[in-house]
């Protein structure tokens, strides 16, 4: 071999193409750890935002009697809509204050049955012995998610996604031959994980399957009542 090639091969060639094998091993075993890492942080702002979904729903029944199946009804409950909160004034603890309120019932005419609304009046005017429990409307934007950097229109948008809305349903249906409503928020890996690499997420989704999971992540459920549980608790 001629000795110039020699040196080329020996000091260039050689370790260049180690370099190479090194590198490309190096990138191999990093490349699930990284899909992994991101995989971490983008579910941790999804659940942050499905949760938020949860929460909004639980207040819509509660003012419904139903959860909502479109996100700009969910929207407009968030900005315009009101929840009912049960208000306790005094203590049931307080038996003195309790049997005045008994006995201040009694009083009233027999076709007058007070109701809280009356027994707040008369607390309002002066009368702070009295025990009941009263309904009241808040604004729910004055109520619910009041932390800094909430958005709720980025609640609805599944991150890393490019904008893609967040799927979601409600529905009414017969459980045990009692009608429940049921909702499901769901943000699938094919949307959260865009942009990773695309034969990992693919695996991702097939592990799911395996475990008959749901390939990304879900809050509540449409087939059956589970508490409103995400897939990640």
């Amino acid at each position: 071999m001629n000795p110039v090639i020699k040196k080329i091969l020996t000091w260039v060639v050689f370790p260049v193409v180690i370099l190479l094998l090194v590198y490309l091993t190096v990138a191999s075993i990093m490349k699930p750890v990284n899909f992994n890492k991101q995989k971490a942080f983008r579910e941790t702002i999804a659940v942050q935002r499905l949760q938020d979904i949860r929460t909004l729903q639980v207040a819509y029944k509660g003012f419904y009697g139903k959860y909502a199946d479109q996100i700009d009804s969910l929207k407009d409950y968030y900005n315009n809509g009101d929840m009912i909160i049960v208000m306790q004034v005094g203590s049931l603890d307080d038996s003195a204050a309790v049997a005045h309120t008994e006995a201040v019932k009694k009083k009233a005419p027999r076709n007058k049955k007070l109701s809280s609304a009356d027994l707040y009046q008369m607390y309002m005017a002066g009368d702070k012995n009295l025990v009941f429990s009263v309904e009241t409307k808040i604004p729910v934007r004055d109520t619910l998610l009041r932390r800094d950097g909430f958005s709720i229109d980025d609640t609805f948008v599944i991150p890393f996604s490019g904008g893609e809305p967040v799927e979601m349903e409600a529905v009414i249906k017969p459980v045990s031959g009692v009608q429940v409503p049921l909702f499901e928020a769901r943000m699938p890996y094919k949307q959260l994980l865009k942009g990773l690499d695309n034969q990992l997420r693919i695996n991702l989704d097939a592990e799911c399957r395996d475990r008959n999971r749901y390939e990304g992540l879900q809050v509540g459920s449409v087939s059956a009542p589970n508490n409103n549980a995400g897939n990640w608790e």
